[in-house]
């Protein structure tokens, strides 16, 4: 494994640990520049194409998911790690199905289910762009829905 620091091949392993979607995390020490990192591997298996509204196929990309709950989440009290694990999720759902497509809408409820559970602002601001809330009656009509949930 290449340093992200000076480049050089010479690391070596300190801790391996797993968690529950299959990923290994490894703590690794450049043996030359002395700076420690940490990799993630996790297995390689084929995710389904998306098919998007407009009937175009697309290979799924969790980047493009992580990226959209950046902005959803910005300046909200979430940690890195939640967003990956929340990612890790949708994407085990989405490949428990066992299809090789998938609608877009499949993925973005099942965000959208995942992002209500950890912080409401953020599932709002989600929403909003993902459900095409054009003003602010169809916003407060979401609003009182997810109240409605929790009483």
């Amino acid at each position: 494994m290449k340093c992200p620091y000076c480049h050089s091949t010479r690391t070596r392993v300190i801790d391996t640990r797993s968690d529950s979607a299959g990923n290994i995390r490894r703590r690794r020490r450049c043996q030359d520049c002395g700076k420690r990192f940490t990799t993630l591997e996790r297995p390689v298996i084929t995710t389904p194409l998306v098919i998007k509204r407009d009937g175009r196929r697309e290979p799924f990309d969790r980047e493009k998911i992580l990226s959209g709950l950046r902005i959803a989440c910005a300046r909200r009290p979430i940690a890195a790690d939640e967003l990956e694990r929340l990612v890790d999720r949708v994407e085990y759902t989405i490949r428990q199905r066992g299809r090789t497509e998938v609608k877009s809408k499949i993925i973005g409820d099942a965000v959208l289910d995942e992002l209500r559970e950890l912080d409401e602002v953020a599932y709002i601001r989600y929403a909003i762009v993902y459900l095409g809330l054009q003003d602010l009656e169809a916003v407060r009509r979401e609003i009182d829905r997810i109240r409605s949930l929790h009483r």
